[in-house]
């Protein structure tokens, strides 16, 4: 029998294992030989920083985090046919194999060991590969963008049930425990190397450097599929697990008369300060503490009816170039497993909706706006991935920067005025923002914190419609338009989650 205990404790006490101990036996008047964490989370409100820490405790060993899944041959299964081999692309593959079902997956991009060639081209040589990169690729835009998996999508799906994958495939079993888990961009990639291996060991196909380039519809359902402009291949099942950013799959859907909308979504700049400087003011004075992880931040406000907010915060971390075509300039953040950088980033962007624009009724309005932000920022700056830079009180103030502190950014920052590069309905928000997170976060407002723009792709300007119960398309039967590409989902997790649900409604489909 496994009973709960639940107690604070200091951050001392919660790395010290007799202390745990001897706090297990104060809270439930029991000695128990045998305890585990089961949740973990921080109380940073007062400078009395307390742990909040709950255990399983027992009298006899305690049974595996992890389960054994049910992964079937399916060599000879009838197959379904998945575009893309991120989160959502992999997790659906695996949902399948335990269903019955062979996936053959098709991902444009490199296996996830070849893709740190071309991303080192990317802050080396300024080029960008434009099937290759940090957001193209085996395990999609979260492998080399920090693997947060907190989510809030509860309700979506079973959370734990990835989460024990994940640990299943290799990950520390803190991401069951911690209040906001991840897993770090150095750990990822074997992760994902193994979920691959599992999938092609089942009878399972990936197919990389295979991208979808066209397709043909009868009535309301997909009748093939076109790869790299070459061969077709009939379909009974299509699930489109394609990322945010391949806008090429979005005009292919508009092209062939398939449904797609404008969808809301954010744009801003992505902020550096010292990571000692977040510590200390989020844990009260506390720096260098062994005791304590490098401190995170959440801040939102409302400037002139817009949220404006921080999104991908990484402690300890660095900034990195995102784009996915030459011409364009996008920058993102991602955290090593130990979160030790001398850097913290985080994005802070405003909300955007279609209704901002003349001709909301577009559905490429939004993401025509993406990207005339992004090919404005490469201009900026001179034909290369260096990206335009201001020092955050001169952004708010209006002055140009003459000089900056070291970023993390590797190839490169250029001093611009963004509150001149930047439209007004940003840059304005994005000011007074700034002036009010000082207010939550006193020491925030510094000037020796530096604004990178432009933090684009927080997610999909695009909607790809979809019926609530059935998952397909609303018009295409036989389509499955899934996770963050499609506009229903965002980060590992979620994305993850709604992979495995669009295998679970399409087998339902099958059955009726």
């Amino acid at each position: 029998m496994i009973t709960i205990v639940e107690f604070t404790c200091s951050p001392e006490e919660a790395k010290d294992e007799v202390s745990l101990q001897n706090l297990i036996r104060t809270h439930s008047g029991k000695s128990f030989p045998y305890f585990r964490w089961k949740k973990r989370s921080i109380d940073a409100r007062s400078r009395n920083i307390k742990i909040n820490a709950t255990f399983e405790c027992a009298n006899e060993p305690l049974p595996s985090l992890v389960p054994l899944y049910d992964f079937k041959n399916v060599s000879n299964a009838p197959e379904i046919h998945i575009i893309g081999a991120g989160p959502a692309g992999l997790f659906a593959a695996l949902r399948a194999l335990e269903l019955g079902y062979k996936p053959v997956v098709f991902e444009r991009g490199k296996d996830v060991r070849a893709r740190r060639r071309d991303l080192a081209r990317i802050s080396r040589e300024q080029q960008v590969d434009e099937e290759s990169n940090y957001c193209y690729g085996e395990g999609g835009a979260g492998t080399y963008s920090d693997g947060k998996l907190y989510t809030r999508s509860k309700k979506r799906g079973d959370v734990d049930k990835v989460l024990r994958m994940l640990v299943y495939f290799g990950a520390n079993e803190d991401i069951l425990v911690d209040a906001h888990p991840h897993i770090g961009t150095n750990k990822l990639p074997n992760i994902i190397s193994k979920i691959r291996e599992t999938i092609q060991a089942f009878g399972g196909e990936i197919h990389f450097l295979s991208k979808l380039t066209q397709l043909k519809r009868n009535g309301n359902s997909i009748q093939s599929i076109q790869i790299n402009y070459d061969y077709w291949l009939e379909v009974n099942t299509l699930i489109l697990a394609t990322g945010h950013s391949a806008r090429d799959v979005f005009h292919i859907l508009h092209n062939n008369h398939i449904k797609i909308l404008a969808k809301p979504f954010a744009l801003g700049v992505r902020i550096e300060h010292a990571q000692t400087l977040i510590d200390q003011l989020q844990y009260h004075g506390r720096t260098n503490d062994v005791y304590l992880p490098p401190a995170s931040y959440s801040l939102v406000t409302q400037v002139e009816g817009k949220g404006v907010y921080s999104f991908c915060m990484c402690p300890g971390g660095i900034i990195a170039p995102c784009a996915t075509a030459n011409g364009e300039v996008v920058t993102n953040g991602w955290s090593p497993s130990k979160r030790n950088n001398p850097y913290s980033n985080s994005g802070i962007v405003v909300s955007i909706e279609p209704g901002d624009f003349k001709n909301p009724e577009d559905p490429f309005v939004c993401l025509n706006f993406q990207q005339e932000i992004e090919r404005g920022c490469y201009e900026a700056t001179g034909d290369n991935q260096k990206v335009p830079a201001q020092r955050m009180k001169d952004f708010v103030e209006g002055k140009l920067s003459t000089d900056f502190p070291r970023t993390s950014y590797t190839p490169g920052i250029v001093s611009i005025r963004l509150d001149k590069l930047l439209p007004a309905f940003i840059s304005k928000r994005l000011q007074k923002a700034f002036l009010d997170f000082e207010k939550k976060m006193p020491g925030y407002y510094t000037n020796d914190a530096v604004i990178h723009a432009p933090e684009s792709r927080t997610s999909s300007p695009i909607l790809v419609p979809r019926d609530r119960e059935k998952l397909h398309h609303v018009d295409i039967t036989n389509l499955y338009p899934c996770a963050e590409g499609a506009g229903y989902a965002g980060g590992i997790v979620s994305a993850a989650i709604d992979g495995m649900n669009c295998v679970e409604a399409m087998d339902v489909s099958h059955d009726e």
